[in-house]
């Protein structure tokens, strides 16, 4: 269907400080996702020769939410910049744009009413439903980023408005963080209810902590954080973050229920990225369906945060937020969280304890759940004293488990690189002696030995991009609990590797045939779902999002509620 097109913007001219690289030619390749609410696509710039450099491909994002109050809905209203090539249009939202590009930044402030304001091109008009037109140099490589001002309006000041959104569970009963960031300093607050309309009389006030990325740019942001106490268990609240300058729009949790006697559901799943996030939709409505209780993710996110001057960990975070601003988001940290001393990954989450979320553990329902860093053996340039110091918390807190499990049974770890894998690559999982299992040197601070010493039930590991359920194994050697009934009384510990929910480095092969050790292989996008039913039973499912969500694998892991401790 042919559509009028109005006048052309100018071309970009040559950039004084890149004069060989003007845009010339753009297009665009995109699609709209209707089940995540994700418009996705593909934006690639041609510039004349000669080059000075590579032109780049470029990505572009958007969320589409409510309309901002008091926007009317537009019947159709479209800004594009044709020196980049690029067009959007919608019915029925008011968006704000942000174009970073490498040589200067750019931001758009669209709603159906309102013409566009610039931070810092002054040469940048724009009135709906008109084209824009864009007047600045530009160089060809660009990130973009379209996301929505959603239920608050505009906010006055836009970098003052939360953005980022995610909770975490402080391990306190009763109690939930509340993290954001911001781009100028402003007090940290959280007001909440427990109902779903009119005002939300409850206050909270945190802390803020400026970030600076190590990139090039140096980046700053202000994470904050605030802590909701005295929630009553089982409660859904509501609640809105920010402060007098901006705030977001509200979001809905439910308080985590006290003590053992509940059974807890859990999302698991590791090695999520900006790129490829193939679980992502189908997770964002499990959790909208109020399927689980918390979400654990086992280590490597956006590949990588630190990216792009940290503009893709914004970039994850944000796309994460409908799933982590309403249930607790409890994270260990990957190999690809590694740069500028893990930095990204300390700052822009918010676990347990004081260990700077590397290694942590908190009680949910009938068990207690330990998250570690496997980094700490492979990155030794940030200090070898962390393995031992790391390894000696691991044992004492293993210790004060094992006393209370009677009344918490069950003891589940959570490490991003696995101990065992059959794949088809040269991982340390791969390897006989590898050094999550063994240790440093092959016989320091190895994990395995401890794991088996105090009886750990169940191992989540992320790390190659497949789902691989091992048998009850310890030191190579299947430990069943029968022939019939491998897992009911199992004599070793259950592993699992779940690794597959999405990434730009897609998925990972496995061997040509399986190890002994090996009881189901799944090398299809997905995630594996928890479901701690008591203190004896424990289901363990896999999602396959290939197959529409089928269950590809399903099992139930039952051990007694005596002698927990050794395997026999």
């Amino acid at each position: 269907m042919g559509t009028s097109r109005p006048a052309p913007c100018p071309r970009a001219g040559r950039d004084a400080r890149d004069p060989g690289n003007p845009v010339e030619e753009t297009g665009v390749n995109a699609g709209w996702n209707a089940g995540s609410g994700i418009w996705r696509g593909q934006l690639r710039a041609r510039v004349p020769t000669p080059l000075t450099s590579a032109p780049s491909e470029l990505r572009l994002t958007a969320r589409a939410l409510e309309p901002a109050p008091g926007f009317p809905a537009p019947s159709r209203w479209s800004c594009a910049a044709e020196s980049l090539g690029l067009s959007f249009s919608s019915s029925d939202v008011g968006l704000l744009i942000t174009v970073a590009i490498t040589r200067r930044n750019v931001a758009l402030l669209l709603s159906p009413t309102e013409s566009i304001y610039s931070s810092s091109s002054p040469a940048l008009l724009c009135t709906l439903p008109n084209m824009c037109r864009l007047h600045p140099c530009w160089s060809c490589c660009c990130l973009l980023l379209v996301s929505s001002l959603g239920v608050q309006g505009v906010p006055k000041d836009p970098s003052a408005a939360p953005e980022q959104i995610h909770l975490s569970y402080p391990g306190e009963p009763g109690s939930m963080t509340v993290t954001w960031t911001t781009w100028v300093p402003t007090r940290s607050e959280v007001q909440f209810g427990v109902q779903l309309s009119g005002p939300l009389p409850l206050r909270a006030q945190g802390t803020l902590s400026p970030f600076v990325d190590g990139g090039f740019l140096r980046r700053k942001l202000y994470i904050h954080r605030v802590t909701l106490r005295g929630l009553l268990p089982g409660i859904q609240y509501v609640y809105r973050c920010g402060s007098s300058r901006g705030w977001s729009r509200r979001f809905r949790f439910k308080a985590l229920k006290n003590g053992p006697n509940w059974s807890p559901r859990l999302a698991v799943f590791g090695d999520l990225g900006v790129d490829n996030p193939k679980a992502l939709p189908r997770l964002r409505r499990d959790a909208q369906r109020g399927m689980y209780d918390a979400v654990l993710h086992v280590g490597d996110f956006a590949y990588d945060m630190d990216q792009d001057n940290a503009r893709v960990g914004d970039e994850f975070m944000r796309l994460i937020e409908p799933v982590a601003a309403s249930l607790p988001y409890m994270t260990c940290p990957g190999n690809h969280e590694e740069r500028y001393n893990f930095s990204n990954y300390k700052a822009r989450f918010s676990m347990p304890g004081n260990n700077e979320g590397l290694w942590y553990s908190w009680d949910l329902g009938p068990a207690h759940i330990i998250s570690f860093s496997t980094e700490v053996y492979f990155f030794l340039h940030y200090g070898r004293h962390l393995v031992e110091r790391q390894f000696h918390w691991l044992e004492t807190d293993l210790q004060k488990a094992n006393k209370n499990r009677a009344t918490r049974p069950w003891i589940i770890t959570m490490g991003h690189r696995p101990m065992y894998c059959s794949n088809a690559d040269l991982d340390d999982c791969t390897w006989h002696e590898s050094k999550v299992r063994k240790g440093l040197f092959g016989r320091l601070f190895g994990l395995e030995d401890l794991f088996y010493k105090y009886g750990v039930d169940l191992q989540f590991w992320a790390h190659e991009h497949s789902y691989e359920r091992l048998w009850p194994i310890y030191n190579y050697q299947v430990f069943n609990g029968s022939q019939a009934m491998p897992y009911t009384n199992p004599r070793g510990p259950v592993h699992i590797i779940t690794g597959s929910a999405g990434c730009e480095e897609r998925l990972t092969r496995f061997t040509l045939f399986p190890r002994p050790w090996s009881a189901v292989r799944v090398k299809e996008y997905g995630y594996t779902r928890l479901h701690i039913l008591n203190g004896t039973h424990l289901h363990l499912q896999q999602v396959s999002d290939d197959q529409d969500g089928k269950i590809v694998d399903d099992v139930w892991v039952v051990r007694p509620l005596l002698n927990r401790m050794m395997y026999l």
